[in-house]
């Protein structure tokens, strides 16, 4: 019954929206009859319950679009329609059991699943699915356990639905938080294990989320279960759970402690991919350092920027900057603190006059640098004595620790707590910059040198300008390369705005890989455009990704198109994006 239903279409393409019945959900899985989606879902209905199990019929459901209660069919921050990219129905499992019978059922009926673990992926798609018409699967609403947190062993076990506040609420609960420190991204509210399987970022030395992982259990597009690195060998000295199914067995003792295992080493595959649903992932957690001092460093001209790039780059190679450093432009930090319009009457991009004025204002640079100190107090006096060495050779820099700051609502005093691993939503402000705020990420990867910086920044902000829209921007420096996170806010409800910055990003895509700077993490309408430009030796990468995931996944069912990589079931120049696609279905 299986391969006659999945053998019905060989070839996907999207449906014709036209040709929707009365009753079909807002959008049928492609290549699904109606008659086939409702047996679907009454057998979803059968394996996760009624409760979890909800079928999206019509645009009028699509109502959540902000970050603390985030949507779980669509894009909140839509560049395109609202219901261009959206699920056909959301199904919340509550237990592995049951995304193994999913993912099952989905083979059964050749029926494409899109897993999220919060739906808070916002500036990249949030919990919406490349395929319109995918079945969302919910991982976090049921499967949101801090599974273990070992202090011997410095490390957390958890499941999807585990945000980053809800691990610091647990260390605290349990009077743990003195001694192990998570690291958090700006914002809180995400999903610890899906932030790290798409290779996101903090600002502690832990701040490289997939690097600090260690250890996942997946169920693969065929409903079978697997655990990576120590995982995989079970251990005998540990208590066996009588009548427990596989998932509730207990890992190995060196499960969250190596690793790599034996053998080729299987985790990398299972991030920023389509090969398999994470279902358990460890996090190594930091060790309280016995001391913790931050600060910000304002540099007052646009021109400064290369030299404070290449001191950081110093700096951290030699592991003076002990953390995640990062330079805000001032745009940011006083989007935080106030809207557009709180500053200026103008709808035109601010002039670098209006932007001197408001660094002014709120005694900040052109570019901001918030760092820490971490370590008992003697260590830290000399590592603040050649941070203010160096750093003061950039004529105009001003050091400030958080008492020299008496504005409680200043971003100083947010990033002390980010930099400490302590979540906070603050930073959610600045996406308020323009009205009906929402916001793209572009994000090329370069070297830390000034002079690439400056270059990069000023071929986006150039760009950014001439699309009417104001530059606002951080670098985020990792142990050998930038992050240069570029923040396009626009009004998702301006059609003309909307369609200005979908091209604005994708200028900027073909204008960073004509320098050789690739983005590290992408919206799902852009990640066929950014996969097109690693196409080292006629595409031998994607060649290799494809070869996996028919392998792997031969009815493509798993979350298609995910960043380019499009199963031999569908038609990919049909499913592909471009500057001159059409921002509605």
């Amino acid at each position: 019954m299986a391969s006659t239903r999945v053998e019905k279409v060989l070839y996907r393409v999207p449906n014709d929206s036209s040709k929707k019945n009365a009753a079909d959900p807002i959008a049928l899985p492609p290549g699904t009859s109606s008659e086939d989606f409702k047996e679907y879902i009454k057998k979803a209905v059968e394996i996760v319950g009624e409760e979890n199990v909800t079928v999206i019929n019509n645009k009028d459901e699509l109502t959540k679009e902000h970050y603390t209660d985030p949507s779980k069919a669509h894009d909140m921050f839509h560049v395109f329609d609202k219901d261009y990219f959206v699920a056909s129905a959301v199904i919340a499992p509550r237990k592995v059991s049951e995304v193994q019978a999913i993912m099952k059922l989905c083979n059964e009926y050749g029926i494409p699943v899109w897993p999220f673990s919060v739906g808070r992926n916002v500036g990249y798609g949030g919990s919406a699915p490349r395929v319109p018409g995918s079945i969302g699967l919910d991982m976090g609403r049921n499967m949101n356990k801090v599974i273990e947190v070992n202090e011997s062993g410095a490390y957390a076990l958890v499941e999807p639905g585990v945000t980053y506040a809800d691990l610091y609420a647990y260390l605290v609960e349990k009077k743990l938080d003195q001694k192990l420190w998570i690291d958090t991204p700006d914002l809180g509210g995400g999903s610890v294990l899906g932030n790290a399987i798409e290779r996101g970022v903090g600002y502690t030395p832990y701040g490289d989320h997939f690097m600090m992982h260690c250890g996942m259990e997946v169920v693969l597009p065929s409903g079978e279960l697997l655990r990576t690195g120590m995982g995989a060998m079970p251990d005998p000295t540990q208590p066996h759970v009588e009548g427990g199914t596989l998932d509730q067995q207990p890992g190995n003792k060196c499960w969250q402690l190596f690793n790599y295992g034996f053998g080729p080493y299987n985790d990398g595959i299972f991030t920023q991919s389509n090969l398999g649903v994470v279902t358990k992932m460890g996090i190594w957690l930091m060790v309280n350092p016995g001391g913790y001092q931050p600060y910000l460093i304002t540099f007052p001209k646009d021109s400064d920027l290369p030299k404070v790039v290449d001191i950081i780059r110093e700096l951290r190679l030699a592991m003076v900057l002990q953390n995640v450093p990062s330079i805000r432009h001032v745009l940011l930090d006083a989007a935080v603190l106030g809207t557009k319009a709180s500053y200026s009457s103008s709808d035109k991009p601010l002039t670098d006059e209006e932007i001197d004025a408001i660094a002014k204002k709120l005694n900040l640079g052109r570019w901001n640098f918030y760092g820490a100190l971490y370590g008992p107090k003697p260590i830290q006096d000399v590592m603040w004595q050649v941070v203010k060495q160096t750093f003061g050779s950039i004529e105009g820099a001003k050091f400030f620790l958080p008492e020299d700051v008496p504005d409680k609502n200043a971003v100083l005093h947010i990033r002390a707590k980010t930099l400490q691993g302590i979540p906070t939503f603050d930073e959610l402000k600045w996406v308020d910059w323009l009205p009906n705020g929402a916001h793209l990420f572009f994000s090329p990867i370069s070297k830390i040198s000034g002079e690439d910086a400056t270059l990069q920044y000023s071929i986006t902000k150039k760009r950014v300008i001439e699309a009417g829209f104001d530059f606002i921007a951080t670098f985020t420096i990792g142990m050998r390369e930038m992050h240069h996170i570029v923040c396009l806010v626009f009004n998702r409800n301006d059609a003309g705005q909307k369609e200005r910055v979908h091209k604005l990003i994708r200028q900027l895509i073909d204008d960073c890989a004509a320098h050789g700077w690739g983005e590290y993490r992408t919206h799902l309408a852009l990640m066929d455009q950014i996969a097109e430009t690693y196409n080292f030796n006629d595409n031998a990468q994607m060649k290799l990704n494809e070869k996996i995931k028919n392998a792997l996944d031969p009815n493509g069912i798993l979350a298609p198109g995910k960043n380019g990589v499009w199963p031999a079931t569908y038609n990919k120049q049909a499913w592909r994006l471009t500057a001159e696609s059409s921002l509605s279905r």
